[in-house]
């Protein structure tokens, strides 16, 4: 059977202005900032008018591990903002923008799949409003100064070889990962060894989406880390004085973007910190306004529960003071059956031994989320090849263990294949309300933290660090950054710092080999295994399938 492609779905839609979209939420024409007929800015301003009112319910969609094509996580969370505005309630959804890199790599878009998706798709996962070329462009900015700063003289006796800011770009580009700057000769500035990073591990990005206002955003921006002096002494961007200017370049990039999905339901898509890099969720300023407008609020938290879900509940939900009424885990029945040992050529054949042999990943993030104080809800996202007896036997062990399933098929059907999902999920928050606490204190030392994160959230039996990662702490604690939460950088595809290790392992321990302080985003970060902040593409990228038909429409975007 052949099936239009997500592309196709979106261009055959037939959007609401999003001016009628915007008063679904009490929104008025003056409070938008218009991108043509169907994509506008949030003004800002809309906090002043909404400080009094009282919060919706915020319901959040995690993962098990998942495969390399990723499980659905978003297409299951707009298919349940449909499917609960199909049940009548007030909904909005609050989901990040995609990076260009996995666009034209292989993972695909982060706009949702077939049926279930957020639109312009196109627009969305191409430029949309520019926000990612702000990001790249304040955080190169920065990275100019910085090395302007060296060739000028280096008045604030920058240690050269204490840099860490190196240079972004929203793409794939393995060739940039280690570079050498400053050739050229006398004019060519200093050289020195560098790199890039993609966008999304900018920290310019983390803390755009963890800044409460524009004066947060500005004074995050000040406190940015790029180098200590010779004497120690940490170099910020406000020493450089380019924090002024770099929250100049974001004066746009800060307000949400409002779209809607197939079913017109409102979505702010805003801001794309990576979930394995960075911690994975879409800005504090969006969902808040989402809050304030909606009775309940559908957000992501990228890849598994160990990793975006861990972040947006101890970073996230702590800086902004936000509470989950109830967390959503995203389970499929090929990702079990790769958790069972199938091999990924293989998990459209049916095979329930298998899927029952790899439920145990799927137990482990359930575990991880009761670790928080939630209750999670187990969302089996169908596939056109699950069999009846594999869906059946999956629900006989979810039962079996108590926790609440429901089948999602909103891939296929939109909203409709979503509303089970959406009824046991108002159940789940009436009979099970949440008792969410962060997972450890920020008295706690990081080599504490990062311990408890490894063996509460991963399963490990401890950390090992490397001499190099144990200097970075140590110099970090001195500082006086200890008090801040913990960003684990660490792969997708596995609980552990392998990615070749599915299921659920055990008797392992997590390798840390390096260690950032990112004071304006305000978070240690700590590199585990061979995390990589510069991803390269694939060796048939996505690119060479997309394009324009005879007619000047955009084919091959998934």
């Amino acid at each position: 059977m052949a099936y239009l492609t997500d592309v196709e779905i979106a261009q055959a839609a037939q959007p609401r202005i999003i001016t009628e979209v915007a008063r679904d939420l009490g929104l008025s024409d003056e409070d938008l900032e218009l991108y043509g007929r169907f994509k506008a800015k949030v003004s800002l301003g809309v906090f002043g008018e909404m400080v009094d009112r009282a919060d919706g319910k915020l319901i959040l969609v995690t993962a098990i591990t998942p495969t390399p094509a990723g499980e659905g996580k978003t297409t299951t969370t707009v298919g349940l903002g449909d499917a609960l505005r199909q049940l009548g309630m007030s909904v909005a959804i609050a989901i990040r923008e995609p990076s260009l890199g996995p666009c034209f790599g292989i993972k695909g878009g982060a706009a949702g799949g077939g049926y279930a998706q957020v639109i312009p798709m196109e627009d969305i996962n191409l430029h949309f409003t520019g926000d990612f070329h702000a990001v790249t462009t304040a955080h190169n900015l920065l990275a100019a100064m910085l090395d302007n700063s060296l060739y000028q003289g280096n008045p604030l006796n920058i240690d050269p070889y204490s840099i860490t800011w190196k240079r972004v770009m929203d793409m794939n580009e393995r060739a940039l990962r280690n570079v050498v700057v400053g050739l050229g000769g006398k004019t060519g500035g200093v050289p020195r060894e560098s790199g890039f990073d993609i966008t999304t591990a900018s920290e310019i990005m983390a803390l755009l989406c963890l800044a409460r206002d524009r004066k947060d955003l500005e004074e995050r921006l000040a406190r940015v880390v790029v180098a200590l002096a010779k004497e120690g002494k940490p170099i910020t961007a406000a020493d450089l004085k380019a924090s002024g200017a770099m929250a100049v370049v974001l004066k746009d990039a800060i307000k949400p973007n409002l779209v809607q999905t197939l079913e017109s339901t409102p979505a702010f898509v805003h801001g794309g910190p990576f979930g394995n890099i960075a911690h994975g969720s879409n800005s504090i300023i969006a969902t808040r306004m989402a809050l304030k407008l909606a009775d309940y609020v559908v957000t992501e938290a990228g890849f598994g529960s160990d990793l975006g879900a861990e972040k947006f509940l101890n970073i996230k939900c702590r800086t902004a003071g936000l509470s989950p009424a109830c967390v959503v885990i995203v389970a499929t029945i090929r990702a079990l059956k790769m958790h069972g040992g199938v091999r990924k050529d293989a998990l459209t054949v049916s095979d329930p031994d298998a899927m029952e042999r790899g439920i145990e990943n799927l137990w482990k993030h359930c575990e991880n989320m009761e670790a928080h104080g939630l209750s999670p809800v187990i969302a089996i996202n169908r596939f056109p090849t699950d069999t009846e007896e594999e869906v059946a036997r999956l629900y006989k062990l979810c039962e079996e263990k108590g926790y609440p399933v429901a089948l999602s098929n909103v891939w296929a059907e939109g909203g409709k294949g979503g509303v089970d999902l959406a009824r046991l999920v108002l159940e789940t928050m009436e009979k099970r309300p949440s008792n969410f606490r962060p997972l450890y204190p920020l008295e706690m030392s990081l080599k504490d933290k990062v311990d408890t994160i490894a063996r509460t959230m991963y399963g490990a039996d401890g950390v090992v660090y490397t001499p190099a990662a144990e200097k970075k702490i140590a110099q970090i604690e001195k500082l006086g950054f200890g008090n801040l939460p913990v960003c684990s950088a660490k792969t997708q595809n596995s609980l552990s710092d392998d990615p070749s290790v599915v299921g659920r392992p055990r008797n392992f321990m997590i390798t840390v080999k390096d260690a950032k302080v990112s004071a304006g985003a305000g978070f240690v970060v700590v590199y585990t295994g061979d995390i990589m902040t510069m991803p390269g593409l694939p060796r048939t990228p996505a690119a060479e399938r997309i394009g324009f038909d005879d007619q000047g429409n955009i084919v091959g975007l998934f």
